[in-house]
């Protein structure tokens, strides 16, 4: 149990690094597409480092006339 702490907060820590060094953690998040992007970046972890580099898009509901 100990281990796949660890494991686990590493890969998180690495994800981490990897939105930092895409400048992803500057300013602030304006839209949906850019914290979703943030997000999957983190959970990717190590996986940035072998050629991945997540993106994704999305809509927020707008409210109704």
């Amino acid at each position: 149990m100990r281990i796949g702490s660890v494991v686990v907060v590493l890969w998180l820590v690495i994800g981490l690094v990897a939105a930092a060094q895409r400048d992803y953690l500057n300013g602030k998040v304006e839209d949906c597409n850019t914290a979703a992007t943030i997000t999957v970046t983190i959970l990717a972890g190590p996986l940035n480092y072998v050629g991945m580099n997540p993106k994704i898009s999305c809509e927020t509901p707008q409210p109704s006339k």
